[in-house]
């Protein structure tokens, strides 16, 4: 006979001690998290050089914020 050792499983195929995880959706992945951690590195840089990477800078963190807010009010809608 095999080596036959005491893995029995549940129903589930799942081992003991182990637990199903839950089905929770997760968010999908997007670059605006990235963009504002950008808006936020040029806003900084601008202080220390010009007036118009600092503007860039801005422009950007807005945009991204935007845009992040947008997509979880639309991912919290259509739950």
């Amino acid at each position: 006979m095999p080596n036959e050792q005491s893995t029995t499983q549940n129903s589930q195929g799942v081992p003991p001690g182990w637990q199903v995880l839950p089905d929770t959706p997760l968010p999908h992945p997007t670059y605006f998290p990235a963009g504002l951690a950008m808006g936020v590195a040029f806003i900084f840089w601008g202080l220390i050089t010009t007036w118009v990477v600092w503007l860039v800078g801005v422009v950007l963190f807005i945009a991204a914020l935007a845009g992040w807010i947008t997509e979880i009010r639309h991912e919290y809608k259509s739950k």
